[in-house]
């Protein structure tokens, strides 16, 4: 009974596993950087911006820091951190 009761739990919530796997999707079918990925999936499902960073996994965040150093949005060093 509780594993039936977790996996309905996952199906119905957002995991970071899940979000990652559809900002890649997002990323893959449309082009462009992990930034605007983020942006346009908040927009199409209609979800704060301010929740995503509790949703954002390890490997996301990195794709994110690439892209916002290559936009110039941070400088490049090895100390440069996103505020999420």
């Amino acid at each position: 009974m509780d594993n039936e009761l977790q996996a309905e739990i996952a199906k119905k919530f957002l995991t970071p596993e899940k979000f990652a796997v559809a900002i890649e999707k997002i990323v893959k079918e449309n082009g462009g950087n992990y930034i605007d990925a983020i942006v346009l999936y908040c927009e199409i499902n209609n979800i704060e911006i301010d929740t995503i960073p509790k949703l954002i996994s390890k490997p996301l965040k990195e794709k994110l820091k690439r892209d916002a150093i290559e936009l110039n949005f941070m400088k490049k060093t090895t100390r440069a951190r996103l505020p999420l």
